[in-house]
């Protein structure tokens, strides 16, 4: 590092000691903008024997905790790079260099597992249905559904997928830590439409880096530093695959591609089903072109919505629409005298009917005479 920017990084960490707790929101508005400071804070987070970077993850847990949303989000947006420090320390087997880390990993977990009162939390997410139209899709544009005794009774129920409560952690072992990081991968999606450029860009560079080291692959993307492979859990790599997603659709093409290619790859050689549904979901829904999408103003994902014009579906023919279909068809005779008339199967049964009775009974009257 630079001397300025270890000057601009001793400030930031002496100026939030002295400031009185009612300037905290217009310090907290202000911070965003330091994008000198964020650059140097990048820095020292990347260089695990830096002397600074004690002080700067006990100040970035400070933030956390303090309850001022622009703190929080500030420490969020360097979630990815401190997972991937704490990563690739732990594969090098040089588990002492990363102890503020895991600190401040472990500190962000803990508060997020528990609501404002103390009590454990428990996330929901309703699964959406096919049969009802959303942002995403259009019943229509799906085709028909048979609609089964089966299908009729768990129309208008919604499954709820529940996520806790999670236990405490005191510290990160093999067993528990990609429990952890998943949890804490979860909190940063929540908050992607949040997230600054350099944010998205280190989240898309750790998720390529964690995927190919140690593989073949990690000398074609020329990755440096760590050569052995980092252990990976298939629930991570579906929090990667949402926060890549968001990336491609907001500024980040190249990057977010390259990174979604390495986690297909990565989830190849693991037999990983789901990252894989969802990787390669992802890939075949990506236009052809690249996305000039803005890097600044509002963020969201793109999607197309089909037009709500109503169809009628040839596949799904039922009485109730054959019949439907002739009242129509009467309507419109009796509403323009210049149309042609219009006949349907129950009028020419009905004429069979008389001429065949008219012709039994002259048949009668012939045989009779005779």
């Amino acid at each position: 590092m630079f001397t300025s920017e270890i000057g601009v990084v001793e400030e930031w960490l002496s100026e939030f000691k002295t400031l009185p707790e009612t300037s905290l929101p217009n310090y907290a508005t202000n911070l965003k903008d330091k994008s000198s400071l964020v650059s140097s804070l990048y820095k020292v987070i990347q260089e695990p024997q830096s002397e600074l970077l004690e002080p700067v993850c006990h100040q970035l847990f400070e933030f956390y905790r303090s309850g001022e949303e622009q703190l929080l989000r500030f420490t969020l947006q360097f979630l990815p790079e401190l997972m991937w420090c704490y990563l690739a320390v732990s594969a090098s087997r040089d588990v002492h260099s990363s102890g503020c880390i895991e600190a401040l990993l472990l500190g962000v977990y803990n508060l997020e597992i528990v609501d404002k009162h103390g009590h454990s939390k428990v996330l929901s997410f309703t699964i959406p249905s096919l049969s009802k139209p959303s942002v995403y899709h259009e019943p229509s544009s799906i085709g028909s559904m048979a609609l089964t005794e089966s299908a009729l009774s768990q129309h208008g129920l919604s499954k709820v997928v529940y996520s806790g409560p999670h236990p405490q952690r005191e510290m990160l072992t093999a067993q528990n830590r990609f429990e952890v990081l998943t949890f804490l991968l979860l909190c940063y999606n929540a908050a992607l439409t949040y997230m600054p450029s350099v944010s998205l860009q280190s989240l898309c560079q750790i998720c390529s880096r964690i995927c190919v080291c140690g593989y073949p692959r990690q000398h074609v993307r020329k990755y440096r530093g760590v050569s052995s492979r980092i252990p990976i859990s298939s629930g991570f790599m579906v929090q990667m695959l949402t926060g890549v997603y968001f990336a491609i659709y907001n500024g980040e093409w190249d990057l977010a591609q390259k990174a979604l290619d390495d986690i297909i790859y990565r989830a190849q050689l693991e037999l990983y089903p789901e990252p894989l549904l969802v990787a390669n979901a992802i890939k075949a829904s990506l236009p052809h072109g690249a996305m000039k999408s803005s890097k600044e103003g509002t963020r969201c994902i793109q999607v197309e919505i089909t037009p709500t014009s109503s169809r009628i579906s040839r596949n799904a023919v039922t009485s109730m629409s054959i019949r439907g279909h002739r009242w129509k068809r009467h309507g419109g005779s009796k509403g323009s005298r210049q149309s042609r008339p219009t006949i349907d199967s129950d009028t020419i049964t009905c004429w069979n009917l008389q001429s065949r009775f008219k012709y039994d009974h002259n048949v009668q009257k012939s045989v009779s005479k005779i």
